[in-house]
């Protein structure tokens, strides 16, 4: 058996249905972010970064592209021949086979592999959530309170609180209340979804909760851990902090990163963020072509113009196009003559010649009216739209598209398209 001082447990089997087409075929961690990384770049570059070296990675939905990111680790610094990253779907035991189906009875069915490690403290993260931490620094103040469970916090405004598992505590940052999303909360303080635990205490609740339908750590281990008068205390955080779950809020944290003054830097050579990256060449800005404060990736062709958007590796985009405040990930190859504002092009999406997306006005989506509430154009990966259309406003696409899917040649504020087969 291995000692480990601290080891992290990332969970990442999150569909993320509130993004909508672009977790269509892909898990939410997995999804492109800032041009040239993955949602789940950054929680693991935060543990390299904090001296974390041994990383479980669960996964469950639509795992095969995550998988094939994280690899043996080697852009982390994680291929070790102790610890290191481990993926750990669900599997198939003597007894029974089980989905996870909660983010604690996840972490239960993976007992065993923590249990390898023994280690002193176990590490709690989700996968999908943008920001730089030091957890090394919340080891320690979870260390100095003596406290079994700590549990990362931040202000949010008070409107947004009910979205929240939100804390209460006393002035020596001891938990005195956690309420999980509360319809009238009694603090801003709302959780983080980060935990350090105890070892024992995180195995012996783990233990007692097995039976408890959809175990959740929100719903039930924290409450189960209160109630059994364990010391639970916040540690505060004050850094940027983002839950990318929403379309608007992903496409938002990608816009920030070409305001004039980035509030989330990504270029810290003393926290840097690492990612899987495949040789590309430069990128190619023709004559014709134009960017402002943009974000290019390697390997990009650009003919058009750009204001204000996000491209990723491997783009084409033709001349006499204009793309303003949208995302463009990396294979996608945008037509000539294109004219495109507030879009987010999933992965190897072909648009063709003459399309007009992001024009319009805002109108109630006929799809889902909880995941599309926003003036956004969302094109899933590897679909297709053909020359001479246009599509309005808070629209979805997903698959090979023709010209017969667009009545009149548009495709209406506020419609889809979903080919049959397609999900």
């Amino acid at each position: 058996m291995v000692k480990k001082k601290m080891i992290a447990m990332l969970l990442a089997g999150g569909q993320g249905s509130r993004l909508g087409v672009l977790t269509a075929k892909v898990a939410k961690p997995a999804v492109s972010f800032g041009g040239k990384y993955r949602i789940i770049d950054f929680p693991l570059s935060n543990c390299v970064n904090s001296g974390v070296d041994t990383v479980g990675v669960l996964t469950q939905y639509r795992p095969l592209e995550l998988n094939t990111h994280i690899g043996i680790g080697i852009p982390w610094d994680l291929d070790r021949r102790v610890g290191g990253v481990s993926v750990l779907p669900p599997y198939e035991k003597t007894s029974d086979t089980e989905w996870y189906t909660g983010t604690a009875n996840a972490i239960y069915q993976n007992l065993e592999f923590m249990e390898k490690f023994n280690p002193d403290y176990v590490l709690i993260l989700s996968g999908d959530h943008i920001y730089k931490m030091d957890y090394e620094e919340m080891l320690e103040n979870h260390k100095n309170k003596g406290a079994d469970v700590s549990i990362a916090a931040m202000p949010v405004p008070w409107e947004e609180a009910p979205r929240f598992g939100i804390v209460v505590a006393d002035a020596n940052k001891r938990i005195t209340a956690f309420q999980e999303k509360p319809k009238e909360p009694k603090s801003n303080l709302a959780s983080m979804g980060i935990y350090i635990f105890n070892w024992p205490v995180l195995r012996d609740a783990l233990i007692a909760l097995k039976d408890t339908p959809s175990c959740d750590f929100g719903k039930h281990v924290i409450p189960y851990c209160f109630d059994n008068d364990k010391k639970l205390y916040t540690y505060e955080f004050t850094g940027y902090w983002k839950d990318v779950g929403t379309l608007h809020s992903y496409w938002e944290a990608n816009m920030e990163l070409v305001d004039l003054v980035p509030e989330f830097n990504l270029y810290e050579e003393f926290w840097p963020i690492y990612t899987q990256t495949d040789h590309m060449l430069p990128e190619y800005m023709a004559p014709s072509a134009s960017a402002e404060r943009c974000i290019i990736g390697g390997g990009s062709e650009i003919y058009g113009k750009l204001h204000h958007s996000v491209i990723g590796s491997d783009v084409t985009v033709g001349e006499g196009s204009e793309i303003t405040d949208s995302i463009i990930m990396a294979g996608a190859k945008i037509g000539k003559n294109v004219r495109m504002k507030k879009a987010i092009i999933a992965e190897n999406v072909v648009i063709g010649d003459n399309v007009v997306l992001g024009e319009g006005t805002y109108a109630e989506s006929k799809l889902d009216t909880r995941v599309y509430a926003s003036d956004l154009v969302t094109i899933s990966e590897n679909s297709v739209v053909p020359d001479d259309v246009k599509i309005g406003v808070n629209t979805a696409i997903v698959g090979v598209t023709t010209k017969e899917d667009y009545p009149g040649g548009c495709l209406e504020d506020g419609g889809f398209i979903v080919k049959a087969g397609e999900k």
